[in-house]
């Protein structure tokens, strides 16, 4: 795909075509908390820049790696199959971590970039961050949002889709039942949770079908019951895995209203059909296991808990032949109507038929 340079001209103004390679070009920063601190996305289209084009916005949030480049590649190429890169945002937040050698996480930061914790209380969960202590990460999205849903920037933006797969699944998971946007901006938001290794479950129920439910099975028709190994899997409960104990974002929150807000908003669980082996960081910790064997699994039950048991609305779709893979998850054919409101099924110009 290459990066058209011309100018068209549309409504009687000038618009440079998308930025659609992942380069410092397609790239700006998001002050946070009024400065200094900053973090950086990449994006296709400016965000402070009017463009009366613009009718949706994608929001991709990467994986564990925190390789915001990679997936704005595979946000791009699916807007490109999309046939919508001219009237979408597409954006793509860098959550990045230095750990000092302590955890694994050695990202360059550059002067005034957030340094969010990748490890215990992270950003896949809402965490505070490293460099400025008023900050989480959930905190970024919302100012990510704020800004989409300006009117004089964005007159005619009808739709925000917030989506992350594997880690950046984690992240929107929990996200979407905490944050305190979602009401205020006047655009609607539906959420995409793609493969995730695990879900904040809201009571110490979990799926009944995992290896350490008691031996007489007491499940009702969400496909949960109580745990029967809590007293050797003391975390299966706490935060992220389940409400107890939160810090960051979510700890001024009641249980109520995380319950409340999730089953009231707009999910889909964008599954891959192929996503059972233990494998791209799969989390295999006693809380997780308790959730399911595998991410598939895991989907599937946690879905059906919050529509049986709290009244949700939510879709699953499992793709079909896609592992734990965000290219082949996001690009399928059944994610460009969930990721591209309006989509119509046709191919882009110039996409393989």
């Amino acid at each position: 795909m290459r990066t058209l340079i011309i100018l068209a001209l549309v409504s009687g103004a000038a618009y440079a075509s998308p930025c659609t390679i992942a380069t410092p070009a397609c790239t700006e920063w998001v002050t946070l908390g009024g400065g200094p601190s900053r973090s950086l996305i990449y994006r296709n289209h400016p965000l402070d820049a009017k463009n009366d084009r613009i009718v949706r916005a994608l929001i991709v949030v990467h994986g564990a790696g925190r390789d915001a480049d990679n997936y704005y590649r595979t946000s791009v190429a699916a807007a490109f199959l999309a046939g919508a890169l001219d009237d979408t945002l597409v954006i793509s937040p860098r959550f990045a971590s230095n750990s000092g050698g302590r955890g694994g996480c050695s990202d360059a930061l550059a002067p005034n970039e957030v340094n969010w914790s990748c490890n215990g209380d992270s950003w896949r969960s809402g965490g505070v961050s490293l460099s400025d202590s008023r900050l989480t990460s959930y905190d970024l999205t919302d100012e990510i949002l704020r800004k989409l849903a300006r009117k004089d920037v964005f007159p005619n933006l009808k739709a925000i889709v917030v989506s992350g797969h594997s880690a950046g699944g984690q992240f929107v998971t929990r996200y979407e039942m905490a944050n305190k946007v979602h009401d205020t901006l006047g655009v609607p938001i539906t959420y995409v949770v793609s493969n995730p290794s695990s879900y904040a479950y809201l009571d110490a129920s979990r799926p009944s079908a995992n290896p350490n439910a008691p031996a007489r099975p007491t499940a009702d028709e969400s496909g949960v019951q109580p745990f029967g190994d809590g007293r050797n899997c003391t975390t299966f409960d706490h935060w992220p895995y389940g409400l107890q104990g939160r810090t960051g974002y979510t700890s001024n929150l009641s249980d109520d209203q995380l319950k409340k807000q999730l089953a009231a908003r707009p999910v889909t669980y964008l599954l891959g059909e192929l996503d059972i082996l233990p494998l791209g960081g799969f989390d295999s910790s006693c809380p997780a296991m308790a959730q399911g064997p595998t991410r598939l699994a895991r989907g599937q039950a946690f879905a059906k808990y919050v529509d049986k048991k709290y009244g949700a609305q939510h879709h699953v779709v499992v793709v079909s032949l896609c592992g734990h893979n965000a290219r082949c998850m996001f690009t399928s054919e059944q994610a460009l109507p969930i990721l591209f409101p309006g989509y119509s099924g046709k191919p882009a110009s110039g996409a393989e038929q």
